[in-house]
This record gives structure tokens, sequence and C-alpha cells, in this order.
């Protein structure tokens, strides 16, 4: 990309990034780092800060994917951790829809460091004896105006309506429930399905929708993380599972802030009906699914 070669940085035994790994790439080549806060693992990186700094020595920017803001609105802001440029992932954190083929619509959020840089012409807001006037601006180093497709506009309106609803106060609650709903299934991982799952990483979770990621327990049961992820849509209607790939033999799990304690409870109460199954009729949950769901993705209903 632009020349540059992107290059993976290491992960801690805890789930941070390493920062000795970030130190020795580090050099004068060094344009920026990517990274999501918190990350996909369902942790918040405790170095961040450190993070930060070792990038902005070495004359690189932060850019940070904000994936799982739900676990943040309200408590914690990314720019005072020192991130540059941060993107909001509107059908994450503020109600809007989810595909649809494109073209996208969302904020992309920078810091003072590349204020000067921003598209022109930029809306400032000004404001004498009381009164508020809009402006027009053109930053000093702007790259002048870009053009692009209009893109989804009605999201942005959607989101932005979302946001002035629930106000400061609801937006911090979203994080406040993100959070609770998360450890809530994350102990029952710990305690009702110690045998079905390991937890990755033994942390508290902050993550959005949670990010929680279960190793498939030792022993016969390793060999149905596929056909469990497809037994786990089956019997909990609105699930979402997805397998992700930074740890080996994963099961990532995905509440929303919104999920009362009786669905979080129905949930864990089909993942322990999976692990009787593969112990008691592995075939029934090999052959799985047994009934079509009303509701299908787009892709389904055009095969």
């Amino acid at each position: 990309m632009a020349g540059f070669e992107v290059v993976t940085v290491a992960s801690d035994d805890k789930g941070n990034m390493d920062l000795e790994a970030l130190h020795e790439l580090a050099g004068a080549d060094l344009a920026g780092v990517m990274i999501t806060q918190s990350s996909t693992l369902g942790l918040f990186d405790t170095g961040i800060v450190d993070m930060c700094r070792v990038v902005h020595e070495a004359g690189g920017l932060v850019y940070g994917d904000g994936a799982n803001m739900n676990a943040l609105l309200g408590r914690v802001k990314l720019g005072d951790l020192g991130f540059d440029i941060i993107h909001l992932n509107l059908h994450k954190t503020f109600s809007t829809p989810h595909g649809g083929g494109g073209p996208g619509a969302g904020p992309v959020c920078v810091g003072d460091t590349l204020l000067p840089y921003l598209p022109a012409p930029v809306v400032t807001q000004a404001g004498e004896n009381g009164g508020i006037t809009y402006n027009l601006h053109y930053p000093e180093r702007t790259i002048g105006k870009t053009s692009g497709f209009h893109g989804n506009f009605g999201v942005l309106v959607r989101a932005y309506t979302y946001t002035i609803t629930l106000g400061a106060a609801g937006l911090k609650a979203i994080s406040g429930n993100a959070v609770l709903n998360a450890n809530y299934l994350m102990q029952a991982h710990t305690i009702r399905l110690k045998d079905f799952s390991l937890l990755a990483f033994d942390r508290v979770c902050y993550a959005q929708r949670l990010r929680l990621l279960c190793r498939l327990a030792e022993g016969p049961r390793r060999q149905w993380t596929g056909d469990c992820q497809a037994a786990v849509g089956l019997r909990v209607p609105r699930a979402h599972d997805v397998l992700p790939l930074i740890v080996h033999e994963a099961l990532m799990i995905e509440p929303t802030e919104s999920e009362t304690r009786e669905t979080l409870d129905a949930f864990i109460e089909a993942m322990r009906a999976i692990d009787r199954e593969i112990g008691e009729n592995p075939e029934l949950v090999r052959s799985a699914p047994h009934t079509r769901l009303p509701a299908r993705f787009l892709s389904q209903t055009m095969d």
C-alpha cells in the first residue's frame, strides 16, 4: 500500500500488543499502526498509552478501528489515549443496518495532528453575544476538495438521530450493559460450560457486543468446532457467530447491550444442549440444522 509493507505486530501472553515487538518495528520507516481498542479478543489493551507513545516517537500515527466502541461509549476518549484517527462502525454501535453491497457512509474522526490536512471545506462553529453561526473553513494544509459517490447518507441521519435521542446518559448506559452482558456470558463459560469450552484469556472482558473467544475443551469435543457454529445459529434465532483466526479453534460469541438476561440464559442452555448432544448423539450435531428458520440472509434467499 503506497509503497509500504504491512507487518503484523505480535501479541503477548495477556492478549495485549507486545511492546517489545513494537519497539523492534518502530524505526524511521514506520508510517503508522492500526489497532482495535477494545480488541477482537474482548480485551482492553492496558498498554495502549505506551503503544501510542512508541509509535509517535518513531514519527508514526495511530489508527483506531472503532469496531468495539459499544464498550467505551461515554467512558473513554480514544484521542486522550493517543489515537490520531479512528473510524466508527455505525452498524455495530449506532443502530444502522449493515450490508447492501455499498457504497458505505460513516464518520472518520481525527485529532489535532491531522486537522490541518482535512479535505475542504470544513464546517466550523462560531458565536458572538450568545449567537451561533456556521462557517466554511479551508484548513491550512488541506488536501483540497474530494469527490466520491454520495454513499448511503440515510445511515448517517439514523445514527445521528439515535445519538441525540439517547443523549450522554443513554450512550454511557450502552457501554455499561454491553460489558455486563459480555462478562455474564464469560462467567457462564467459566462455571456452567467449563467442560465445553475454555476461555482464550481469563481476563475481564471490555468489548462491544462481546468479542469473547473460547477454545473447545480438550478431548473429543475439539473436532466439533464447525458443527457447533451451525448448531448455535440453529438453536438461538438471533445468534450471530463468527469463526475468528486469531485464536486456534475459536468460537466467538457476540451478545449485544440490548439483550436481556433471559435471552442470554437461553443461549447458555443452547450451548449446554449442544455439549450433551456431542456426547450422547453426535450424529444429531453432525447432521444439523434440522429445521429452517423463517429469517435468512440475503445471500441465502438468492441461492
